[in-house]
């Protein structure tokens, strides 16, 4: 059998028990609250200094809007209403139904393709180059409005 050291250890130093128990003084600083037995100090307080919480300014007047509570459109181009046959009318439903949207949310058209033919494209936004080119094919275009 090996021979072992005995473990050495040190009895923990109990604060707070005045001047006659050997630690100086509470080693908790002089006098005052924060030496004393017992405390707790509430959640944010900072000495008497005015909060931070306190310091800014509170939620009143305009409220403000969540940035994913904010629908944007789902961009289509010219290109995918050409995917459809010529001379049909193509809105938010058929876009759906052809799995171009994934819902009925709101549609703009975008002008970055060519067309050939006549459509009937039913959107609720529609950038000007993008009606232009539309007409321009022997089609229009019609604003929803929700």
């Amino acid at each position: 059998m090996a021979f072992q050291l005995p473990k050495v250890t040190r009895k923990k130093r109990l604060l707070g028990r005045g001047h006659g128990k050997g630690g100086g003084k509470s080693g908790r600083g002089q006098k005052g609250q924060r030496s004393r037995a017992g405390y707790s100090s509430k959640a944010g307080f900072e000495g008497g200094q005015t909060p931070l919480y306190m310091r800014f300014p509170k939620g009143r007047g305009v409220k403000q809007i969540n940035p994913s509570q904010i629908v944007k459109p789902i961009a289509i181009t010219i290109a995918t209403v050409a995917s459809f046959a010529p001379g049909s009318i193509v809105g938010p439903g058929q876009l759906q139904k052809a799995g171009h949207v994934a819902r009925k949310d709101s549609v703009k058209l975008i002008g970055s393709g060519k067309i050939e033919g006549s459509y009937t494209v039913r959107v609720h936004h529609a950038t000007k180059n993008a009606i232009a080119s539309i007409e321009k094919a022997g089609g229009k275009v019609e604003i929803i409005n929700v």
